[in-house]
């Protein structure tokens, strides 16, 4: 008989498991579900992995597995000695309580598009003009928003192992394409991207990412930033407020701009983006968030913050855009559910890409939309590009069901820890004004603290004079930190670019000018 001082154990009734499907992945969602929508409650105990594999007739370690992702998010903690307990989380973080219980298998289609009423033939012309011109003059007047070139180095930023990319296999796929073509393929497209390659795409991220979706509701892009254009082109009219996180990815915030916003810097703390600082934002439509692995800090977004932001969408009638451009990499358990994967009222807009697991030059990304914005969507997009190019969406298909694109996801991961530990095992030590280097969890880079802003410049000056590339924290900020804002100074290093010897290599010459 369990004390009257505890809560009593959680009972596993009504959790059904279809043994023809991942076990672990069902139940990690029926319990993550049970959390959200209160029927378990915070503080509520959970029965051990041992009692509740054999209440469901289960082996233990899919309990473990299941455990362990709702761990690592954030749903569940351990107390020592005492078992597992649903986590702590604030009231006002979770208006999911009031929402369906039902497992969502897309979202809501009965709301208001919402769109930017300048998405007419003739709307604001003028003013788009001036706003425009505005927007490119900050981009030509900010040096750091230029993307480097030339073939990959230590440190750069944004670029994955792509040296280890299947060529020949590809080289395959497009030949046979190319042998003997579709000749309704070689028309005039969908312009929401290729039928297969949308249903290939929403059920890599039903399986692996927990994000229920349809592949109606997914529009092909060229890359990530191009969905993330579509989104500032579509939900913001000149003058709106849009949140983006300070310091934060400078190319989305000057789509946002080009669009007219009013741009708003939120803070990013150890939880990632301040959810009560958005809060007080007045005019604010839209915000901007990379909560899988903050862009550049690192940070992963915590549970009670997801559920804050999702709240706070949901009270301001407001669009959050995510961009989940590295989510992949995560280098203890599964990957970490996005953010739209908890959105129940169709507030989220998800942006994915296949640049940082093939290559940039691939520019084929993907946006997840509530149904009710997809329509316009694929209309925009058809004004720019009319449709994808048919080629690569094809063999990008085939690449997918053929099973060739989830092997090289475990090797692309495989190689970026391996690269992400030679960094960490060489990194020069006691090097004057360089802080510690953070635990990485995730991603594809890591961000070191610095002293001061004349310091963050002397090393990144003297790491370019020896072959070696390093951004400064300090650029990524919405306005350039003042000589006193030195907490707002650091080095942002790419650790997947090169093999460990290249990594190595470029170390042994950071520790010889930056010791001098």
């Amino acid at each position: 008989m369990p004390s009257p001082s505890l809560p009593l154990p959680f009972d596993p009734t009504g959790i059904y498991l279809d043994p023809a499907k991942g076990l672990s992945r069902q139940l990690y969602q029926a319990l993550r579900l049970r959390v959200l929508d209160g029927r378990l409650a915070s503080g509520s105990r959970l029965p051990a992995s041992r009692d509740l594999a054999a209440a469901l007739a289960i082996s233990r370690n899919s309990v473990v597995r299941a455990y362990d992702q709702l761990y690592a998010e954030g749903f569940i903690e351990g107390r020592i000695g005492d078992g597992t307990y649903v986590a702590q989380l604030p009231e006002k973080a979770l208006p999911i309580k009031k929402l369906s219980t039902k497992v969502s298998t897309g979202f809501s289609t009965g709301l208001p598009t919402g769109l930017s009423t300048n998405s007419g033939e003739t709307a604001g012309i003028t003013s788009s003009k001036v706003i425009h011109n505005l927007a490119m003059e900050r981009i030509e007047s900010n040096p750091m928003y230029k993307p480097p070139s030339g073939p990959p180095r230590a440190f750069r930023v944004g670029v994955p192992a792509f040296d280890l990319f299947p060529f020949d296999v590809w080289a395959k796929l497009q030949a046979a394409f190319w042998r003997k073509p579709d000749l309704q393929q070689l028309c005039y497209g969908d312009p929401a991207g290729d039928e297969r390659l949308r249903g290939l795409i929403a059920a890599y991220l039903r399986s692996s990412r927990g994000l229920s979706c349809t592949p109606e509701q997914i529009v092909i892009t060229s890359g990530a930033q191009q969905g993330i254009s579509l989104c500032a082109q579509l939900l913001v009219d000149p003058g709106d407020g849009v949140a983006v996180e300070n310091p934060g990815y400078r190319a989305a915030r000057l789509a946002f701009a080009v669009a007219g916003a009013n741009l708003h810097g939120v803070t990013v703390d150890n939880e990632g983006l301040d959810c009560a600082e958005l809060a007080q934002l007045q005019d604010c439509r839209l915000v901007y968030v990379t909560p899988s692995h903050q862009y550049p800090t690192g940070v992963i977004m915590s549970l009670a913050r997801r559920l804050e932001l999702l709240a706070w969408a949901e009270r301001s009638g407001g669009w959050i855009v995510e961009d989940d451009y590295d989510g992949e990499y995560r280098y203890s358990g599964a990957p970490l559910a996005p953010l739209a994967a908890l959105d129940r009222q169709g507030r989220v807009l998800y942006v994915g890409t296949f640049g940082k697991i093939a290559f940039p030059a691939l520019r084929l990304g993907y946006l997840v939309l509530p149904p009710t914005l997809v329509g316009a969507f694929s209309q925009r997009r058809a004004l720019d590009m009319r449709h994808s190019e048919v080629s690569t969406q094809v063999v990008m298909a085939e690449f997918m069901a053929a099973g060739h694109f989830q092997r090289h996801i475990r090797r692309m991961r495989r190689a970026a820890l391996s690269r992400r530990n030679a960094l960490l095992a060489h990194w020069p030590v006691d090097i004057p004004g360089c802080g510690d280097l953070p635990v990485v969890a995730a991603g594809l880079h890591l961000t070191v603290p610095v002293a001061s802003l004349a310091r963050e410049q002397e090393l990144i000056a003297r790491a370019a004079s020896v072959g070696v590339e390093i951004s400064p924290l300090s650029s990524y900020w919405i306005t350039q930190p003042t000589p006193t804002e030195d907490q707002r100074a650091g080095l942002v290093l790419g650790f997947a670019a090169v093999p460990e010897a290249a990594i190595e290599a470029a170390l042994a010459r950071l520790r010889t000018v930056w010791k001098r």
